[in-house]
């Protein structure tokens, strides 16, 4: 699996380059950056910020276009290496010859265009991990391009057991889905979400099926299953889960035990009361026999499959 870790910051938008990122839906980029042709589907899209990590997916589909885009060249060497500075006047410099000016010269040419989609899996890490770690995790960890190839082993290494440890199972099933030739299904996901989330509140309230009452506004519709595997809604294969509740969820560190018929927490959530106090409830719903064997699978699939590996 090959990992690349873009820059996703608001002055790609401010720019004037058509750039119009959405870190857990899509990004953007051109022919004329470096690499541009190197990232394929299935491959994992890590995004930061230059200072710190945003979140990670894989890209499901590659939409090819067309477009405009306006270089800033050099006036004294012509080259297009060129930086605008926020404190320093002049304004602009170019890293190649080292040249300082006010304004570049600008000229606007035909670019081929590409934008991911990678909603399925996406996980957001906000935070976790620093822009100084994330470039040493890159092959050239000196690198200045947008487009940077991870050491995908160690990154993940770094994720998965580092500080504030997050399992990647979900990122396995997404390219297991999109690799195994379901690409069409998997750009569908979330596809009429706004109704299935309108029906999970029409047959539950306004009520998180693991911590009880809760405002609309904060409950979302959690899938029991692979969406970007069916690409539908199953009746039956949803709950509302409070939007910190649905995302420990989608990381199996919060289950329902079929056997038991409770609330099972991870235990590297012992140290957070909110948390661990769920631990052996029962749910705050009623569920039918298509629940349960949506969350049985759930289950199976966080919990039995850890304890085989182990």
């Amino acid at each position: 699996m090959a990992g690349w870790l873009m820059i996703a910051v608001e002055e790609r938008k401010r720019a004037g380059d058509g750039y119009d990122d959405d870190p857990s839906r899509h990004y953007s980029w051109d022919a004329r950056v470096p690499n541009a042709t190197a990232v394929a589907v299935g491959d994992v899209i890590v995004l930061w910020d230059t200072h710190t990590l945003l979140g990670l997916s894989v890209i499901e589909a590659i939409e090819v276009g067309a477009g405009k885009k306006e270089l800033r060249n050099c006036p004294a060497c012509g080259r297009a290496d060129v930086a605008r500075r926020k404190t320093m006047i002049p304004e602009y410099k170019c890293w190649k010859c080292g040249a300082e000016f006010n304004q570049p010269v600008t000229r606007e040419v035909e670019v081929k265009t590409y934008r991911s989609r990678h909603e399925a899996g996406w996980i957001d890490l906000r935070g976790s991990v620093s822009g100084a770690e994330l470039r040493q995790l890159c092959e050239k960890p000196s690198s200045q391009l947008s487009l940077r190839r991870l050491r995908w082993e160690d990154f993940r290494e770094r994720i998965e057991t580092g500080k504030n440890p997050t399992p990647l199972r979900i990122l396995d099933k997404t390219h297991e889905v999109i690799t195994g030739g379901h690409r069409k299904v998997a750009v569908r996901v979330r596809v009429g979400q706004p109704v299935f989330r309108e029906a999970m509140l029409a047959t539950f309230g306004e009520v998180c099926a693991f911590t009880g009452p809760a405002p609309a506004q904060a409950l979302e519709a959690a899938h029991l299953y692979s969406y970007a595997a069916t690409g539908k809604h199953h009746r039956g294969g949803g709950l509302l889960l409070r939007r910190d509740i649905h995302r420990l969820f989608d990381l199996g560190l919060l289950a329902y035990n079929p056997g038991a018929k409770t609330i099972d927490v991870a235990p590297s959530l012992a140290n957070f009361p909110l948390y661990s106090k769920l631990h052996g409830k029962a749910l705050s719903i009623a569920t039918t026999d298509e629940h349960v064997k949506w969350l049985t699978k759930h289950w199976d699939m966080h919990r039995n499959a850890r304890q085989r590996s182990s």
